[in-house]
């Protein structure tokens, strides 16, 4: 096709959730990620015992609306246009089984780090969703000026950042966001936080280490190469210190650690009072995804009880999933599992460490072998689809010696 889409009104975001097809997409998403096993355990407060194995579920895990919802329309775009190209940008959350699903009904997946040339070969009759996390303005404009039909399955959790650090740019303040610099998520919030002229400004931190290392230059300056060394790739283009760290406000990618982000928070301001003698400077907006503050909250709670062993179900690039790792395991041995294929046997499971960055296989903790009594625990992120939980609990029992009859029926 021609250039000549670029010449026309972009055209409107398609609505694709009809009635007619939300009734088969619902009937289609059960089927492929709900579980009677789960809600049962959950309708009887969370636990399910058989001999002397416990199973305890946190209170909060797994699916969330955001993730209901981008599954939905991805399945729905599916019906809608039956015929014609659908496209990806990225993967629609971190989790490979729902990626899986959506390869399977033949969405292909666009690249996301970069505007490739794949972008050039968008038609005016292809549809290209845009994932959970959101997309950088310029990905939005190059599908926008191929003319296609537009899938935006952003969580509105992410939008409302997206206000906040717009509104920052409209004030001359810039953005501090703590977050991963190469998560979707935080470079889709990154372009917004340009603003609308493109003129903002932003900084990006992820440890308490580097926001001491911009606090420490908030207060007393230093050496500004040094400074853009330390955090290229994650400040603005033009960023400058000495100019934009006079004004800021902090947000964050949705799903960090809440405790973290609001440490963070606290010693920015902290920072900023001090130089300026009052936190006049200094603007903050609680931006934590209401659902990944749920599942830690619930986390913390589940570990007020004792357990022998925990275990959190997700995809590997999962940021709130590896946030309740984090948690996870200042308490008991706890384990990074993608499903329920990582638990080989009683000797072994396969997991990631987040440290390391790599899966890796581990001997199991003492407690699941022989005939002793054991209580293991089960959380996952918001992007686990209960039928990895079900799978996960059968296995638990499988290698303790209980078939999944006697688990349907307990």
């Amino acid at each position: 096709m021609s250039d000549t889409a670029t010449d026309k009104s972009k055209r409107p975001r398609v609505n694709v959730r009809r009635p007619d097809v939300m009734t088969q997409v619902n009937a289609e998403v059960e089927r492929h990620y709900r579980s009677s096993i789960v809600e049962k355990i959950r309708t009887r407060g969370g636990e399910i015992t058989l001999g002397n194995t416990t199973i305890r579920l946190a209170q909060q895990f797994g699916f969330c609306y955001g993730v209901e919802r981008a599954i939905d329309l991805a399945y729905a775009a599916r019906r809608v246009f039956p015929d014609q190209r659908i496209f990806l940008i990225g993967e629609i959350i971190h989790n490979p089984e729902v990626n899986r699903q959506l390869v399977d009904m033949g969405i292909v997946s666009l690249p996301w780090q970069e505007l490739t040339a794949d972008y050039d070969q968008l038609t005016e009759e292809d549809v290209v969703i845009v994932p959970a996390f959101g997309a950088p303005t310029n990905f939005m404009e190059k599908i926008e000026q191929r003319g296609c039909y537009v899938v935006d399955t952003t969580c509105g959790d992410v939008m409302k950042v997206w206000r906040r650090v717009r509104s920052y740019a409209k004030d001359g303040v810039t953005s501090i966001i703590h977050g991963k610099a190469g998560h979707e998520e935080t470079r889709a919030t990154a372009s917004r936080a340009q603003g609308e002229d493109g003129k903002g400004h932003y900084l990006i931190v992820l440890t308490l280490k580097e926001t001491d290392f911009v606090c420490e230059y908030i207060r007393h300056g230093g050496d500004k190469d040094g400074f853009l060394k330390q955090f290229e790739g994650a400040v603005s283009p033009g960023f400058d210190p000495d100019l934009h760290l006079q004004r800021v406000g902090v947000a964050n990618q949705t799903t960090m650690l809440k405790s973290e982000t609001e440490e963070i928070q606290r010693r920015v301001r902290s920072a900023m009072t001090e130089r300026d003698g009052a936190p006049a400077n200094f603007q903050v907006f609680d931006t934590i995804c209401g659902a990944t503050q749920e599942r830690q909250d619930a986390l913390f709670e589940m570990l007020r009880k004792p357990m022998d062993i925990l275990l959190v179900v997700g995809g590997y690039n999962s940021s709130n999933t590896t946030h309740l790792v984090e948690i996870g395991e200042q308490e008991l041995p706890t384990f990074f599992i993608r499903n329920a294929a990582c638990l080989k046997s009683l000797e072994e499971i396969i997991h990631f460490d987040i440290h390391r960055k790599e899966e890796e296989a581990s001997a199991y903790p003492s407690i699941l072998l022989g005939e002793g009594p054991a209580v293991v625990g089960i959380t996952a992120g918001a992007s686990c689809p209960n039928n990895l939980i079900e799978d996960t609990i059968f296995r638990i029992f499988e290698m303790r010696g209980y078939s999944r009859e006697a688990v349907a029926a307990a």
